[in-house]
């Protein structure tokens, strides 16, 4: 049996279709009060901040509009302070730089193009203001980096055939 064997429940009515949401993201930092102040200040929604045991506290932030939280803390993962890389969606690259800006936030030039290799990045928002090909990036303080996407129209792609009625 193949991977596409087992991944293809157009074979087989009764599997259903189970939604999975992103809900949150943990990213881990050095300084939870440190981090805390710079969530806050990028104007994102405080979820709460609990310590329910001893060597544990759960601080949670949600980005305005966005239906996955980022949390941190103490006690919650192993991995290095500054290794998590998240995506932001904005509708307007220039207003979302302007606004980090605003709040203090050191975010990279505009770029367009393909975020990866560096050497392809063009100076400026695309010309066109073509959804999915304008960027910038920002750091929080211990590393971990948030690149932001100018996405204004989704891609659209047609159903595969077992998704037709």
């Amino acid at each position: 049996m193949s991977a596409t064997d087992v991944l293809d429940t157009s074979r087989d009515a009764s599997v259903g279709r189970v939604d999975m949401k992103l809900e949150v993201m943990i990213i881990p930092v050095s300084d939870v009060d440190r981090s805390k102040e710079f969530y806050e200040r990028l104007g994102w929604r405080l979820d709460r901040d609990i310590a329910p045991i001893r060597g544990l506290r759960i601080v949670q932030f949600t980005p305005p509009g966005s239906g996955t939280s980022v949390t941190f803390g103490q006690g919650l993962t192993s991995a290095a302070p500054g290794s998590a890389e998240g995506e932001l969606v904005v509708s307007d690259i220039e207003a979302a730089h302007d606004e980090l800006a605003g709040r203090g936030i050191e975010a990279s030039d505009i770029w367009h193009g393909p975020p990866f290799p560096i050497e392809a990045r063009q100076r400026g928002p695309d010309p066109e203001r073509t959804s999915y090909r304008s960027f910038l990036y920002f750091t929080d303080p211990d590393g971990n980096t948030w690149l932001v996407q100018e996405v204004t129209t989704r891609l659209w792609s047609a159903p595969r055939p077992d998704q037709r009625r």
